[in-house]
């Protein structure tokens, strides 16, 4: 199954949802998730499942002062 990450190709051997995708892209803890133009509140991540043709954005919160 093919599905974009913040316009980059991935390829998934196995359907997968929020969750199980931002533990594969070991990416930080703290992210804000949108697919397909809709976000995907953290409490929600293990219900989304991801299908053929996803567009997902992943946004790194980063606080400052």
């Amino acid at each position: 199954m093919m599905i974009q990450v913040n316009g980059r190709d991935v390829e998934l051997s196995e359907p997968t949802n929020v969750e199980r995708l931002l533990a594969r892209l070991g990416g930080p803890r703290f992210v804000a998730v949108e697919v397909n133009g809709h976000v995907v509140p953290r409490a929600r991540h293990a219900d989304v499942e991801l299908s053929e043709g996803d567009l997902v954005e992943l946004v790194t919160l980063v606080g400052g002062g």
